[in-house]
C-alpha cells in the first residue's frame, strides 16, 4: 500500500517512482503481463491472480531471447530437462531486465551517450536548465572536519536531476534525506545538498503545494517553515492545537498520538508508524517504561551511554521520520498535525541560529533521523564510516495555552541535539544519548504574583521589623538611634524576612501540589527544572536569613540575667564558735540552699522543652513520605496515587512539590502535636511550665530575669505559709489548707491569684541591680567546693546575701525611690509585644497570664524553631534529593543545638545564680 501498481491486464506506461503511473490496457491475443510490468505478452498456460504468465512448479519463465528481444509468446522450460533448457540459477543469471526509464527516455536504448549525461545509474539530456554541479561534501562542524561522502557523490546529482526533470518522488525525497544528513544547513554560496533542494523547490511552483501548506511542494519532501529565520513564532504559537488534553479519560491515562512517516536513504517511503515502542528511544528499557513518555502530563526523561558499535550494528542505514500528531475532528475523523523539528545542529549562513532562545531566530524543519553511519562513508559504501552523526538529545516539548480552562495546547515542538563521533575503535567509544518530553507553561504571571507578595509582605515586614526595634529600645532604656540600634533592626528584618520567604514558598508549594495533582482538565503546568531557580533561592533566602535569627536567639537566652529570691526567713538562733576569738555566740540559724538548688534543677530542665516532640517529628514526616508514600506526589507526572507499580516508569521529581510535600506534612503534623500537647498533655498529664510556677511558691522561691537591660519577667513564688523549709507533715498540712482555702491567695497582690509578670523597670533600679551583679559575677562561683578560696566564696556569698536582700526587699516596696506599680497591658500593646509607658520614676509590673517567661526558653519560641527544622530539613533534601538524609541530618543538628543550648546555658546559670555547676543535673 506504499506506492501504485497497474492493475491485472495493464501494463505501465510511465511511473513517476510509485506515486503516480499511467497504465494501458494489454490487447487480448496479449492479455498477460511481463514480470517488470512494462510490456504486454502471450501466456500459453493461463495467467496468475496478479495478470502474469505462469508455469508449473518445475519451470521457469522465459520472456526474453538471450539477446534481450522480448518474446511474442512467453515460454516454460523444464529445469532439468532437454535443450534449450536452462538450470533455476542460470535462468536468473542470464534474465533480461528493462533498461532504466530515463536511459530509454533519452536514447532509445540501455546507453548513455555523450553529450548525455550519466550520473548515479541514470541517463539525462545536456542543457542549461539543470541544476548546478553539487558539492558532494558533508560538513561535520563539531569536529571541525569536511569530507566528501561516497554516497553523495553516487546520488547526489542524479537525485537533484530526477526531481527536477520528472519531479520523481523517490529521487526528490533521496535528494531531500541528503539535505537532512547535512544538517538542513543553508548557505546562499553553496550548492551542497540543501543548496539543490532549495533550488528545485524554489523553481517548481508550477507543481502546486500539498494540503494547502506552503513549504510542502507536491512531490517533494516538506523540509522548512520557510527559507529564513523568523517564522517559529507563528509556527507555534499562532494557532492552537485542535483538539484539548485532559489527566484522565474514561479512567485511563490520556496519550499523545505520535505518528511517524519513515523512509530509507534513497527516498522510499518504509510505512506509517507509531512513537510507542521505542522508535525515537535509543536507550534501551521495558515497553511499559518505553511508552510511558507519551502519556499526557507525564514529564519524561532517559538517558544512558551507549557504545559505538552497537549503533553501528543497530543502525547500519539512516532512517529519516516526518513526525505528526494524530487527533480526531468534531466529525470523529482522524487528521495528523505536522511536528516542526529545532535541529540545534542546523547553519543558516555559518550560523547556529536555532541554539538561542530567542524564537525569533529559529529556522524550523520537519524531517530528522536518528543515526547517520551512511555519509561518513568516503570512499566505499561497503567500508565503515570515518564519521557517524548520533541524535544525542531529543526532546519533545509540551506548551500549555495561558488561561486555558481545557487543556488547551500549542502545537508540540520536537529539538534535535546531534553529536559527531569521529569513529577510531567503535568498541571502546561510547556516546551519551538522552530522550525526554517536557512539559511547560507561561510562568511570567505567577513570577509577577509572586514579586507582588514578596514586595507587600517584605514592605509589612520592614514596619512590623522597625516595631520591634522601637520596643528594643524602649526595653533597652535607650533612645539614641546608634550602629547597635541599626544592627538589631537588621536583625529583626532577617527573621521577619525569613518568614515572608517562608509564607511564599510554603504557599507556592502547596499551591502547584493541589493544583496541578488535583485537576482533571489541564488548566497548569509545573514549572520546569530551569524555572525552579527562583524557588530554590527564596528557599535558600527563608533558610539564611531564619538561620541566623535562630542564631540570634540562641545568644540573647545564653546570655539572660536570672536570679531566684529566696524568701525563707531563718527560724531561731544557733550557737556559733567565733573563728580565732575563741568565744561562742549565738546567730541565726542558716537557711537551706536545697531549695534553690531544687528550683535552680527545675529551670535548667524546662530550658530545652519544645510543646513537640522532635523525634517523633522526624519520624512520623518521614513515615508518611516514604512508608505512606506521600513522595509519590512530587513526581512530576498526572498521577496522585500514593504507591507506584514497581513496573512502572517513574518520572523526575520537581523540587518544588518535593518542597510542598515535605512543608505540609511537616506542618500538619506539628500543628496536630502542639494540639494534642496544649488541649490533651499539658491538661491532663503535666503542664511542666505551670508546674514550674506551683514549684517556686512551694518552695517559697521566686524567679527574677531580665532578658533586656530594663524588661525581663518576674515569676512570684513567695510561700502564703511564710516558710516552706518544714517537714512532709507540715508541708502537706499546709498543701491542705490552701487547697480549701484557709490562706491567703498565692498572687503578689492581695486576693490575687497573679503569679507571672513582665517587669519594666526603672533605670536606677537597673543601675543599682549591676552594681550588685559586678560584685556577684566578679568571681564565677567556686571551682571547687573544698579548696577553693575562702575570701572569694566568702565575697561571692556576701554578694549573693546582698542581691536576694536586694530584690526581696524591691519586691516589698522597701526601696522608695525605686518602687514599681502593678497594672494590665493594653490590648495594643500585647498585639504589638511593646511597652508605651517608659519606667521614668518607677518601675511597673504588667500581669501575664500567658506565662511568657517562656519566651527566653525553647518553649515559647517553638514557631521559630519549627521553621528553622523545616527549612534546615528542606535544604538538604533539595540538595540530595533524599528525604531520609535530610530527616537524619535533620534530627542531628536539632540534638546538637539541644546540647550547645544546654551545656551553655546551664553555665550561664551557674553564673548568674551563684549555683555551683555541679548541683545542676
Amino acid at each position: 500500500g506504499s506506492s501504485c501498481v497497474c492493475d491485472p491486464g495493464y501494463k505501465m506506461v510511465s511511473s513517476n517512482g510509485g506515486f503516480s503511473v499511467t497504465c494501458e490496457k494489454c490487447p487480448e491475443n496479449k492479455s498477460g503481463v511481463t514480470q517488470d510490468g512494462w510490456n504486454c505478452i502471450t501466456c500459453p498456460k493461463g495467467l496468475t491472480l496478479e495478470g502474469k504468465c505462469k508455469c508449473s512448479n518445475n519451470e521457469i519463465l522465459v520472456e526474453r531471447s538471450t539477446n534481450g528481444v522480448l518474446l511474442d509468446e512467453a515460454l516454460c522450460t523444464l529445469c532439468n530437462g532437454s535443450a534449450p533448457s536452462f538450470s533455476a540459477s542460470d535462468a536468473a543469471g542470464r534474465q533480461c531486465v528493462r533498461c532504466e526509464e530515463t536511459f530509454i527516455h533519452v536514447s532509445k536504448s540501455c546507453e548513455c551517450s555523450s553529450p548525455n549525461i550519466l550520473t548515479g545509474g541514470l541517463c539525462f539530456i545536456a542543457h542549461e536548465s539543470l541544476p548546478p554541479k553539487g558539492v558532494a561534501t558533508v560538513r561535520f562542524a563539531q569536529l571541525g572536519i569536511t569530507l566528501t561522502s561516497a554516497w553523495f557523490l553516487k546520488n547526489l546529482q542524479s537525485s537533484a536531476f530526477a526531481c527536477w526533470l520528472y519531479s520523481n518522488v523517490t529521487a526528490c525525497q533521496a535528494l531531500g534525506n541528503m539535505c537532512v544528513m547535512n544538517m538542513n544547513s543553508l548557505s546562499s554560496s553553496s550548492t551542497d545538498a540543501c543548496g539543490l533542494f532549495q533550488y528545485v523547490f524554489i523553481n517548481t511552483a508550477r507543481l502546486g503545494i500539498v494540503h494547502s501548506i506552503a513549504y510542502w511542494r507536491n512531490n517533494l519532501p516538506w523540509l522548512y517553515y520557510g527559507d529564513q529565520p523568523g517564522l517559529a513564532s507563528q509556527v507555534l504559537e499562532k494557532n492552537h492545537f485542535p483538539t484539548t488534553f485532559s489527566f484522565k479519560g474514561r479512567d485511563k491515562d490520556v496519550k499523545l498520538q505520535f505518528i511517524a512517516a519513515s523512509f530509507d536513504a534513497a527516498g522510499n517511503f518504509l510505512k506509517w508508524q507509531s512513537l510507542e515502542g521505542g522508535i525515537l528511544q535509543l536507550c534501551p528499557d521495558t515497553q511499559t517504561k518505553l511508552n510511558a513518555a507519551y502519556v499526557f502530563g507525564t514529564t519524561y526523561q532517559q538517558s544512558c551511554k551507549i557504545s559505538v558499535s552497537k549503533i553501528l550494528l543497530d543502525f547500519p542505514n539512516p532512517i529519516f521520520y516526518d513526525l505528526f500528531l494524530e487527533y480526531n475532528g468534531e466529525n470523529g475523523q482522524q487528521h495528523l498535525w505536522a511536528v516542526p523539528v529545532l535541529n540545534l545542529n542546523l547553519q543558516y549562513n555559518e550560523k547556529f541560529v536555532n541554539q538561542g532562545s530567542n524564537m525569533n531566530n529559529w529556522l524550523l524543519t520537519r524531517r530528522f533521523f536518528l543515526v547517520d553511519a551512511l555519509s561518513g562513508k568516503e570512499t566505499d559504501l561497503g567500508k565503515p564510516p570515518r564519521v557517524v552523526r548520533i541524535a544525542s538529545k531529543i526532546t519533545i516539548s509540551i506548551r500549555l495555552v495561558s488561561h486555558t480552562q481545557r487543556g488547551t495546547i500549542y502545537p508540540p515542538l520536537i529539538t534535535v541535539a546531534y553529536t559527531d563521533v569521529l569513529v577510531q575503535n567503535p568498541e571502546t567509544q561510547s556516546v551519551m544519548v538522552s530522550f525526554s518530553v517536557s512539559y511547560e507553561m507561561n510562568q511570567s504571571e505567577a513570577q509577577i504574583q509572586t514579586d507582588i507578595a514578596l514586595g507587600v509582605l517584605g514592605g509589612l515586614a520592614v514596619l512590623w521589623s522597625l516595631l520591634k526595634t522601637a520596643g528594643w529600645k524602649r526595653r533597652t532604656g535607650s533612645s539614641l538611634i546608634d550602629l547597635q540600634t541599626v544592627f538589631k533592626f537588621l536583625l529583626f528584618y532577617a527573621g521577619d524576612l525569613a518568614n515572608v520567604f517562608f509564607i511564599i514558598t510554603v504557599g507556592t508549594g502547596i499551591y502547584w501540589l493541589v493544583f496541578f495533582k488535583a485537576q482533571q482538565f489541564v488548566s497548569v503546568l509545573l514549572p520546569l527544572p530551569s524555572q525552579e531557580e527562583d524557588f530554590v533561592t527564596y528557599v535558600a533566602c527563608a533558610f539564611s536569613l531564619k538561620a541566623l535569627q535562630f542564631l540570634q536567639l540562641l545568644v540573647s537566652q545564653l546570655t539572660v540575667d536570672v536570679f531566684f529570691i529566696d524568701w525563707e526567713r531563718p527560724k531561731g538562733k544557733v550557737l556559733k564558735a567565733v573563728e580565732g576569738e575563741g568565744v561562742i555566740k549565738s546567730a541565726a540559724a542558716p537557711v537551706s540552699i536545697w531549695r534553690t538548688y531544687f528550683v535552680a534543677n527545675e529551670w535548667n530542665e524546662v530550658q530545652t522543652l519544645r510543646k513537640i516532640n522532635p523525634l517523633f517529628q522526624v519520624l512520623a514526616v518521614l513515615f508518611f513520605l516514604e512508608v505512606v508514600g506521600f513522595s509519590n506526589l512530587a513526581l512530576m507526572d498526572a498521577s496522585s496515587s500514593l504507591t507506584r507499580s514497581s513496573e512502572s516508569y517513574v518520572a523526575p521529581w520537581s523540587r518544588i512539590l518535593r518542597f510542598g510535600v515535605s512543608a505540609a506534612l511537616w506542618i500538619v503534623i506539628a500543628v496536630l502535636q502542639v494540639i494534642f500537647f496544649s488541649v490533651f498533655y499539658e491538661r491532663f498529664v503535666e503542664d511542666k511550665i505551670s508546674q514550674f510556677v506551683d514549684l517556686c511558691c512551694v518552695s517559697n522561691i521566686s524567679v527574677f530575669l531580665l532578658s533586656h537591660k530594663c524588661f525581663g519577667y518576674y515569676i512570684h513564688g513567695r510561700s502564703v505559709h511564710g516558710h516552706a523549709d518544714t517537714n512532709m507533715e507540715e508541708m502537706n498540712m499546709n498543701l491542705k489548707r490552701e487547697a480549701e482555702n484557709l490562706c491567703s491567695q498565692r498572687g503578689l497582690l492581695p486576693n490575687t491569684d497573679g503569679q507571672t509578670f513582665q517587669i519594666s523597670i526603672s533605670r536606677k533600679m537597673r543601675l543599682h541591680y549591676d552594681w550588685i551583679h559586678e560584685t556577684l559575677t566578679r568571681k564565677r562561683g567556686p571551682a571547687r567546693l573544698l579548696d577553693s578560696s575562702a575570701n572569694t566564696f566568702e565575697q561571692s556569698t556576701r554578694a549573693y546575701n546582698s542581691m536576694n536582700k536586694f530584690l526581696s526587699s524591691f519586691i516589698d516596696h522597701v526601696h522608695k525611690e525605686m518602687d514599681y506599680i502593678v497594672k494590665d497591658k493594653l490590648m495594643l500593646e500585647r498585639i504589638l509585644g511593646m511597652e508605651f509607658m517608659e519606667p521614668i520614676e518607677k518601675s511597673i509590673f504588667y500581669n501575664d497570664e500567658g506565662h511568657s517567661f517562656s519566651d527566653v526558653l525553647y518553649y515559647g519560641n517553638e514557631s521559630t524553631l519549627l521553621i528553622f527544622d523545616i527549612l534546615f530539613f528542606s535544604i538538604v533534601d533539595l540538595a540530595s534529593q533524599s528525604f531520609v538524609l535530610a530527616a537524619v541530618l535533620t534530627y542531628l543538628q536539632q540534638e546538637i543545638f539541644r546540647f550547645i543550648r544546654n551545656t551553655l546555658g546551664q553555665k550561664n546559670l551557674a553564673s548568674k545564680t551563684l549555683v555551683d555547676e555541679r548541683f545542676l543535673i
